[in-house]
């Protein structure tokens, strides 16, 4: 998938006549990150090397920008506007989750998630009972690897809002989530 994102990208850079860096990131995002983030709930890469891989595009991509090749990877986000994609994949299993426990969409939350018991405890009241995993592979499932982020969001921004999906949105694209992230932006 990599090298199939990696040519629409380049593609990008060649087929367009202007440099105009923001014409060209909202190119990017729509027809290549679109493939990088496609179905990321169901597949999210857990091995540095992995996120590494799908991070080389985007960070490729920045770097090509006029007037950015001498920048940092973090800096030329900065610039573009754009968050690293291990951080919207984050994004994403959060919004998710919340539209599960709240029942946004029909999925019934008891087959993913259980709801911690005790309610008496610091933080929000829709915290999860994360459960021992045995394999990796059951540890990086979606319902797994979700968890520890979630208990944590009235810890970080210490107003997480969770009466409307867009509120929600809105806190945790306030959030930072850097201790939750593996890869080094």
């Amino acid at each position: 998938m990599t090298v199939q994102t990696d040519e629409r990208a380049n593609a990008i850079l060649r087929c367009f006549e202007t440099r105009d860096r923001d014409l060209l990131v909202r190119a990017f995002v729509t027809y290549v990150r679109t493939l990088m983030e496609y179905n990321s709930v169901v597949w999210s890469p857990d091995l540095k090397r992995d996120i590494d891989a799908i991070e080389k595009v985007q960070r490729r991509f920045t770097k090509r920008l006029a007037g950015l090749k001498k920048l940092s990877y973090s800096q030329r986000l900065k610039l573009v506007n754009l968050p690293s994609l291990e951080l919207r994949r984050l994004h994403t299993d959060l919004l998710w989750r919340y539209k599960i426990v709240f029942g946004v969409i029909d999925l019934m939350c008891d087959d993913f998630f259980k709801l911690y018991p005790c309610t008496v405890t610091r933080g929000h009241v829709y915290k999860l009972y994360k459960p021992s995993s045995t394999s990796s592979a059951r540890s990086h499932f979606f319902a797994c690897r979700i968890i520890n982020a979630w208990n944590n969001l009235r810890y970080i921004p210490l107003s997480t809002d969770f009466s409307s999906i867009n509120a929600f949105k809105r806190s945790i694209s306030k959030t930072d989530f850097s201790e939750f992230l593996k890869y080094d932006v």
